[in-house]
């Protein structure tokens, strides 16, 4: 499966994005898909991950302020950014662990093994 992300931008602290990975066919479904971060001279963490049932998990530093959703029959994975702080400054990678589908888990970043080119959010 291959995937494309969208939707970053630069914008002020306390504001919105929504970010959005299409998927190349509807076999995504199946999978764990997370979404995932790094910033300059860091290592990339895992921010949140949603199973095939469309259950969802966070990473601490953003739970309360993210949602991650899907969309089956657009073949579509979001990332709702709400109340952004410049920490979160960073490019934002989606991706698909193809061997698992449940006990999905943003954390364990090395399992995940198609990635998208990124889309780079800037919170000032």
């Amino acid at each position: 499966v291959q995937l494309v992300e969208s939707g970053g931008d630069s914008v002020q602290a306390g504001g919105s994005l929504k970010l959005s990975c299409a998927a190349s066919d509807y076999t995504y479904n199946r999978y764990c898909m997370g979404w995932f971060r790094q910033a300059p001279g860091k290592e990339r963490e895992g921010v949140a991950a949603i199973d095939r049932a469309g259950s969802p998990t966070y990473s601490y530093s953003v739970m309360g302020r993210f949602t991650i959703s899907k969309d089956n029959g657009q073949n579509t994975l979001y990332l709702q950014m709400n109340g952004l702080k410049p920490e979160d400054t960073a490019m934002y990678y989606c991706a698909a662990d193809v061997f698992k589908g449940s006990w999905c888990s943003p954390h364990l970043v090395q399992e995940y093994q198609n990635w998208g080119q990124g889309t780079q959010v800037t919170v000032s």
